[in-house]
C-alpha cells in the first residue's frame, strides 16, 4: 500500500470537509477549494481525520492513491494557512511594480512585461530601499500568496521565466532561497 496514500489527513476544527457525488469541498478561514475524485478513489471522514481509500490493487489505482491524498492535504493546508512564495528581482535598473490588476516588470528588455494577476492570488511588489555604504543588487521583492498551491507555484514560475537568473552576473528573478552558481567569465579563465 502507498505510504503517502494511507497516511491520514488531519484538519483543524475550523475546517469543513464535504463529499458529495465524488466532489470534495474543503472550506476554511481563508476560502474554499474543490476537487473531483478520480474513479476508484473514496474518502472516509471521522473525528477531524480524512482517509483516502482505493478500490483495488491495480497499478493505476496505486499510482493515483498517493496523488489524491497529497492534493487533498494541500487543499486543507491552503484553506487553513495558505501558501506564499517570494521572488527577488536582482539587477541594476530592474524593478517590479503592482499596477491595479497587473504586475509590471522592468527587466532590461526594450519593453516592460505586463502580467495579469489571477483573481485568486494576492501579489505584492515592493522596492528595496538603497542604503549608503552597502552595495546591494536586490531591487525588488515580489510576494505571491494564495490558497491554491498549484496556482501559486505556476504563477511564480511564470514570473521567474520572464528573466531567469543568469550564471555570469547573477542578474534576473530568483526564488528567495535559490542558490545561483556564478561562473568565471573569459577574464577569469586566464
Amino acid at each position: 500500500m502507498s505510504r503517502i496514500g494511507k497516511a491520514p489527513i488531519k484538519f483543524p476544527a475550523g475546517t469543513n470537509v464535504e463529499v458529495k457525488d465524488g466532489v470534495v469541498k474543503v472550506k476554511g478561514k481563508l476560502g474554499e477549494l474543490s476537487y473531483t475524485l478520480l474513479p476508484g478513489m473514496s474518502l472516509e471522514l471521522q473525528d477531524g481525520v480524512m482517509n483516502v481509500k482505493r478500490a483495488d490493487e491495480s497499478r493505476s489505482q496505486r499510482a493515483i492513491h498517493g496523488l489524491t491524498r497529497a492534493l487533498l492535504q494541500n487543499m486543507v493546508t491552503g484553506v487553513t494557512d495558505g501558501y506564499q512564495k517570494t521572488l527577488h528581482v536582482i539587477g541594476t535598473g530592474y524593478s517590479a511594480e503592482r499596477v491595479g490588476p497587473w504586475l509590471r516588470l522592468s527587466l532590461g528588455y526594450s519593453h516592460d512585461i505586463v502580467m495579469l494577476v489571477p483573481e485568486e492570488l494576492t501579489v505584492e511588489a515592493e522596492a528595496v530601499p538603497r542604503s549608503k555604504g552597502t552595495r546591494s543588487d536586490l531591487q525588488s521583492i515580489i510576494r505571491v500568496k494564495g490558497i491554491d498551491k498549484q496556482l501559486v507555484g505556476h504563477f511564480t514560475a511564470e514570473i521567474r521565466s520572464c528573466r531567469p537568473p543568469e550564471n555570469y552576473n547573477g542578474k534576473g528573478i530568483r526564488y528567495e532561497n535559490e542558490q545561483v552558481t556564478i561562473k568565471a567569465g573569459k577574464a577569469g579563465t586566464k
